[in-house]
């Protein structure tokens, strides 16, 4: 299959709201017509009077956008996997994929890597759990992804309740609110086994998945214990979650220096360090030390925002440069901060300024933000409010 581009991509891509958008046409043909599901029976479906139902919940979800549009790109596969409807509603777009006349299981899959290639903040598609399974095997926990109930059985979790409700979580990240972001569980069952009487669900993997991120506060922001409470969760769960053999280089700030003293490790407040495996590797690394560690091995970066500023790079860490950046990559950003100081932003994105173009396009876009033990939000990063 081709990928091609509209001339409207040629927008500049971080300008907007970048939008993956995929509709799985016969997801939801077998409900009406009581075929328990719509996997390989999709023409008995059309032949006993089905009538698709995907396209036009898709289509709700952009209609309820509508205010958004000038901030939204719709990144999509032609026709009826996404391209008509968003084109019909005015939607800036870039098509990645062409599909066949009849669409397949396959064009989901390739249309939804193309959407990971193409690195959007969000791939919202429309089907039931057979889509969900294809996204799946083809993102995993690459991206967050949401979907709409389109099919006749929806036992994943990665589900919005009702189109509105996804276009609902759609406007909160356009608006900057706190959108937290989580693992959610894809489920399918055997729909042969189901026709026959029997339930037969199985855990197929699990993706990524943005909710409503207006939480109830648990305590006040404003004492030192609570503070430090929250820094000591946040590193708890930094911790926790570092990988064997891979090189961390941990940014300045105390934000920061909450995971070296988790780890019992020496920190230097205003400068970068570097650890791998428990072990302090270097204190205080300059740019060239950090290239160094960079071209060795794989590498991450834990870093936080300057408080009220939100200048993530290019603010006191001056060091890391844009080459350690281009081998870090946006997937390897591990940016840490309390709720309190990303609200304290009042949507305004966290900033960067990286002198170069190139890497700082590379960057841009929704990062997850760690703000507690089992919390993590999707937060903008821009070189510009």
């Amino acid at each position: 299959m081709k990928q091609v581009s509209d001339s409207s991509s040629h927008l500049p891509s971080k300008s907007l709201f970048s939008l993956g958008f995929l509709i799985n046409p016969l997801a939801g043909l077998g409900g009406s017509v009581a075929l328990k599901g719509s996997d390989g029976v999709a023409a008995q479906a059309l032949a006993l009077g089905a009538v698709a139902q995907a396209p036009a919940r898709a289509a709700a979800v952009l209609q309820a956008l509508l205010p958004w549009r000038e901030q939204i790109r719709i990144v999509t596969a032609a026709g009826e996997m996404g391209g008509d409807v968003a084109q019909r509603l005015g939607f800036a777009t870039q098509r990645v994929h062409v599909p066949a006349a009849a669409t397949s299981a396959g064009d989901t899959i390739t249309t939804a890597q193309a959407l990971r290639a193409a690195r959007v903040d969000l791939l919202l598609f429309a089907g039931g759990d057979g889509t969900a399974r294809d996204v799946c095997s083809a993102v995993g926990l690459a991206l967050p992804v949401l979907g709409i109930p389109a099919g006749v059985k929806m036992h994943s979790g990665v589900f919005a309740v009702t189109p509105q409700a996804a276009a609902e979580i759609v406007q909160l990240m356009l608006a900057g609110e706190l959108v937290s972001i989580d693992s959610a569980e894809v489920r399918d069952i055997d729909e042969a086994a189901l026709r026959a009487g029997r339930v037969q669900s199985r855990h197929f993997g699990e993706m990524r998945v943005p909710s409503d991120g207006r939480y109830l506060q648990q305590v006040k922001c404003s004492g030192v214990e609570v503070e430090a409470l929250l820094l000591q969760e946040i590193a708890a769960a930094v911790v926790e979650n570092l990988d064997a053999g891979v090189t961390y280089f941990i940014a300045p700030g105390t934000t920061t220096a909450a995971v070296m003293a988790a780890l019992a490790l020496p920190n230097t407040l205003l400068g970068v360090d570097v650890i791998r495996d428990g072990q302090l590797l270097a204190a205080d690394a300059d740019a060239a030390v950090l290239e160094h560690f960079a071209e060795a091995g794989p590498c991450r970066l834990i870093i936080t925002a300057t408080g009220g500023q939100g200048i993530l790079l290019g603010r006191g860490n001056q060091q890391i440069s844009a080459k350690v950046l281009q081998a870090i990559g946006r997937e390897g950003l591990i940016v840490i901060a309390t709720e309190a100081k990303l609200k304290a932003l009042a949507g305004r994105p966290l900033l960067m300024d990286v002198p170069d173009a190139a890497v700082a396009e590379a960057l841009a876009g929704f990062v997850e933000v760690i703000t507690g033990y089992q919390s993590r939000v999707l937060y903008r990063l821009a070189t510009h409010a």
